[in-house]
């Protein structure tokens, strides 16, 4: 499926103007003036509108310490726990199993995602992290911007707040 991200601009776009990218599946195939590729691709594509700048994403150095030293609440849990991320003596005092860290792991992943995070690093010692991290679509390094490279990058508003974040293709984090 083709989509044209239409943005106020594209950060390190390799041409003069670039405002928007074509997404081919789970690759970049275009980025240039929106009048151009919507001429080339328009009638084929879907396009999507962002009020924001387009770039690749931003980076978490160290993503183990992130999902692997701290308990990220389940919603349900929120009236015992709250919902920021549970660390020291809070952390120490839960049940932790393998399962729970799974689902820990998610939700810390859905929090790396909704600011924008397309990669991040890391030596994740828990299998059921390593498996949430693995099958979230996170990379381990940072993306690149351009045609024929993985359609990975997010959307930022002028706040810096991340509007939507997409990888391998998909969006997988959309602001409401």
């Amino acid at each position: 499926m083709l989509t044209i991200h239409r943005v106020r601009a594209v950060e390190g776009a390799p041409a003069e103007g670039a405002d928007a990218v074509v997404v081919d599946g789970a690759r970049i195939a275009a980025i240039g003036p929106y009048e151009e590729l919507a001429a080339e691709y328009g009638e084929r594509a879907r396009v999507r509108e962002w009020d924001g700048v387009l770039s690749p994403g931003r980076h978490e150095p160290d993503g183990a310490a992130y999902l692997e030293s701290a308990y990220h609440p389940d919603p349900r849990e929120a009236a015992e726990l709250g919902t920021e991320p549970l660390t020291g003596a809070a952390l120490a005092a839960l049940d932790m199993t393998d399962t729970r860290w799974g689902g820990s792991a998610r939700r810390g992943l859905q929090r790396l995602l909704s600011t924008g995070t397309t990669s991040l690093t890391g030596s994740f010692t828990r299998p059921s992290v390593r498996t949430a991290v693995t099958r979230s679509g996170l990379r381990d390094r940072p993306a690149v911007l351009a045609p024929g490279a993985p359609a990975v990058f997010t959307v930022l508003a002028a706040d810096d707040t991340c509007l939507v974040t997409v990888l391998n293709g998909r969006l997988v984090f959309r602001r409401r």
